[in-house]
Formats: structure tokens, C-alpha cells, sequence
């Protein structure tokens, strides 16, 4: 059923009480087919001692590390265009010309009397 605007309708997010529901569900039916669960001590570690590092479904760090071979014409290369000046330089900025300015005069107990033009420099 379309939406009213003419934008489609956009799929429920699934809520932690349906993950949860699945996977009891899940876990039901693998223990009705035979399946067992093993009871582990608390603070027993999944890890194995010595292995190395791993990130899902991939092995970090463990290959040596490969010796970088340089190439001088390359290095070169990229110390000339270093030392080559910039194509465009700052232009300097434009000061702004005077721009007449209103002033306020005002009497000896404050009172403004009247405005007045003043071209500052």
C-alpha cells in the first residue's frame, strides 16, 4: 500500500524484542534436532594463548614485513616539484576606499543636537 505523497514505504526497523524472540526460537530448535550447549566457567577467554590478532574472518599482522625498495628517479622526481616556486601568488587584498561616515553630535549634557558627514581617511 503507497504511502500518501508518493514516497514509498519504508521498512520497520526490526526491534531488540524480535532479535531476541528469533534467536530463542533459533536456539529451540537446535536443541529439539539434538544439539548440545556446553556450560563454560566464567572468565574462560574464547581466545586461544598465542594466537595471533584477528579481525572478523581475517588475520592481522601476520606476514613479515616486506622490505620497501626506493626508487631514486621517483624521490627526485618529488624533491624538483618541491622545490619549484607556486604558479599563482596571493594577490594582495584592496583596502576599502574612505566611505563617508554619519557622526552624532551631542551637546554638553549629552543631548544629541545633530547628525553630521564625515569623510573619514
Amino acid at each position: 500500500m503507497p504511502s500518501i505523497g508518493g514516497t514509498p514505504d519504508l521498512k520497520k526497523p526490526v526491534s531488540k524484542a524480535q532479535v531476541r524472540a528469533e534467536l530463542e526460537a533459533e536456539t529451540e530448535r537446535f536443541l529439539k534436532q539434538g544439539g548440545q550447549v556446553k556450560d563454560i566457567p566464567r572468565g574462560v577467554s574464547g581466545k586461544e594463548p598465542g594466537a595471533p590478532l584477528t579481525f572478523p574472518h581475517r588475520p592481522l599482522f601476520i606476514e613479515p614485513r616486506a622490505p620497501r625498495t626506493e626508487i631514486p628517479e621517483v624521490l627526485a622526481a618529488l624533491d624538483a616539484r618541491r622545490k619549484l616556486p607556486r604558479g599563482r601568488t596571493a594577490q594582495p587584498r584592496r583596502s576599502r576606499l574612505p566611505q563617508p561616515r554619519r557622526k552624532v553630535i551631542y551637546d554638553d549634557f549629552g543631548e544629541p543636537l545633530r547628525r553630521v558627514w564625515i569623510e573619514e581617511k
